[in-house]
């Protein structure tokens, strides 16, 4: 564009500045991994999506390659060594273990950039979600160190955000190996609804919809390993590359890790067909500051920030944009 009719440049931190950044990426004309669409009908077949829909979360085994494992692990040690202002130590000051997250790094980590966008994982979103598009939501870095007691109370995500809809899955990759201990767990079939009240993980607090306005947590845990659980809980130790994939309204939670055991996880969310904006009145998790004055409430999120990497072809695997 001539400089004589361009806008003047975005300020550093503000929505417009961080879409002009994601714009920069062109996602559109970003390289996808060979076989892509192949790679997701092997891994997501008709039993696993029917999983998905009944459970709200599925293992997938081998979900990344080598090099694509390589390409986290990178990343992560990207992320490590220089977190961004998002984020947030989740554990106490007490605790022998460091539980740390991150959140929206996709533009500024490289690695974690080319994992997302060179991968087979909107492919294997999209047929999960049973959509005929995938659009990138956010990333999210969770790293126990060894020994944290820290556990991750049971909750649904979807609380948190700023989206309203049913098409949707996260993954959550780790780079470590994962006990079944240490694991993620679900309460399968939570994700079929009601939303529920979303709480702060070690003050109990709602600091997000108004106490009283969404239903309490059913307590999971007094009915584990029940015959006639209404919600039975499954999880899977994990190796590197192996992956959960799971509904943002499935109710899951994780304990602490062992000792000599670090457990360093990354987590990408896709957004399907019918997910739609939903600003909040409240700071939401992660935040995006200033979209609610760009983006309409109900609207599709077709945002910058949230660009659209696979869209559906003729036949029903689709294609990367």
């Amino acid at each position: 564009m001539n400089s004589a009719t361009s806008a003047p440049p975005a300020r550093q931190g503000t929505p417009a500045a961080a879409a002009a950044q994601a714009a920069a990426f062109e996602p559109g004309r970003s390289s996808q991994a060979p076989g892509a669409a192949a790679r997701a009908a092997a891994l997501v077949d008709a039993a696993t999506a029917e999983a998905y829909a009944r459970d709200g979360a599925v293992c997938l085994r081998g979900l990344l390659t080598p090099s694509e494992l390589a390409l986290l692990r990178a990343g992560l040690d990207a992320n490590l060594a220089a977190p961004s202002p998002r984020t947030i130590v989740a554990s106490r000051p007490d605790d022998p273990g460091f539980f740390i997250e991150d959140f929206c790094n996709w533009r500024e980590i490289a690695p974690y950039r080319e994992l997302i966008f060179g991968s087979a994982l909107a492919a294997v979103a999209a047929r999960l979600m049973q959509s005929g598009t995938a659009r990138l939501y956010h990333d999210h870095m969770l790293t126990k160190e060894p020994g944290t007691r820290q556990p991750t109370p049971w909750h649904q995500d979807q609380p948190y955000y700023n989206v309203d809809g049913l098409q949707n899955v996260s993954f959550w990759i780790p780079a470590d190996p994962v006990s079944r201990a240490a694991t993620l767990e679900f309460a399968a079939g939570t994700h079929r609804g009601p939303w529920l009240m979303p709480r702060t993980f070690m003050t109990n607090e709602a600091r997000w919809f108004p106490e009283g306005s969404l239903a309490e947590l059913p307590d999971i845990e007094a009915t584990r390993g029940r015959a006639d659980a209404p919600h039975p809980i499954i999880g899977w130790a994990l190796e590197p590359g192996d992956a959960v994939a799971f509904h943002m309204l499935t109710l899951h939670a994780t304990g602490g890790v062992e000792p000599g055991r670090r457990r360093r996880v990354f987590s990408v969310r896709f957004l399907g067909d019918d997910m739609r904006h939903a600003p909040r009145r409240w700071k939401t998790s992660p935040e995006f500051p200033g979209l609610a004055d760009e983006l309409p409430a109900g609207a599709p999120l077709d945002h910058p920030l949230f660009p659209l990497l696979w869209k559906g072809a003729d036949d029903a695997a689709g294609a990367p944009v």
